[in-house]
């Protein structure tokens, strides 16, 4: 395996030191989401509604889904109350610990109190928390496996993409290794039906190269604010 690489990397030493990202004829790419995120749960449970369908435009931070939490809600209003005592017990003894006829250990028992109520409250707020989905891009719905009443866990049941910016994947012939570089720009050339020329920025190229097939891959980054361009299309990059 090491004699193979570093045979690739001899042959890319000796390519011609004059190709540059003009020789690089036009290329076959694929437009595909910048990310793609597959949602499921911190924590099982069962899902009380899903409040987007397929095509939904969501953005970061959105409520996607709600599980039900009738026990968590319960365990919030029982630790709130407990801090409410709490408080009412160290302001009805503060006039006595300010003439200091409490102890000392009296008063920090109270004080203590109060302070564990208070964890129990932020512990019991964020348990609740969890049964709360929201959207960590700003994308399109592109997948709902789950219906309210269904049981979630760890697989899966709602997949959000991101498509402004996409991102064009390019394999590129070895021979031309070195030609394209990071922040080099391009023309996306889409194919029918969806006809147009975009302008996009190389944002990655691969430092390995593909013994198999002589090989390396580019992406790069296409604006896409007015999402005219549909992800999964094939196109031609114009370096």
């Amino acid at each position: 395996m090491k004699t193979i690489i570093n045979l690739i990397l001899l042959s890319t030493l000796l390519l011609p030191l004059h190709v540059l990202a003009g020789d690089v004829p036009p290329l076959e790419g694929i437009v595909e989401p910048n990310d793609l995120v597959e949602y499921s749960s911190q924590v099982p449970g069962i899902l009380e509604n899903v409040l987007v369908e397929r095509g939904t435009w969501v953005k970061r931070g959105q409520i996607i889904a709600r599980l039900k939490s009738g026990v968590q809600k319960a365990a919030v209003e029982l630790a709130q109350a407990r801090v409410d005592f709490g408080k009412r017990k160290l302001l009805r003894n503060e006039q006595l610990i300010k003439r200091q006829l409490i102890s000392i250990h009296d008063r920090d028992a109270i004080e203590t109190e109060v302070t564990f109520a208070e964890l129990q409250l932020t512990e019991a707020k964020e348990q609740l928390a969890l049964r709360t989905i929201r959207s960590t891009i700003d994308g399109v719905v592109v997948d709902r496996f789950g219906s309210p009443g269904e049981y979630v866990g760890e697989d899966p049941f709602l997949a959000i993409a991101s498509i402004d910016p996409l991102s064009v994947e390019v394999v590129v012939p070895v021979r031309y290794y070195g030609a394209i570089r990071v922040g080099a720009k391009a023309v996306v050339e889409i194919e029918s039906p969806i006809v147009g020329s975009y302008k996009a920025s190389v944002v990655i190229v691969d430092q390995i190269i593909d013994a198999a097939s002589s090989t390396f891959r580019v992406r790069l980054e296409l604006p896409n604010p007015k999402k005219k361009v549909p992800a999964g299309v094939k196109c031609q990059v114009v370096f």
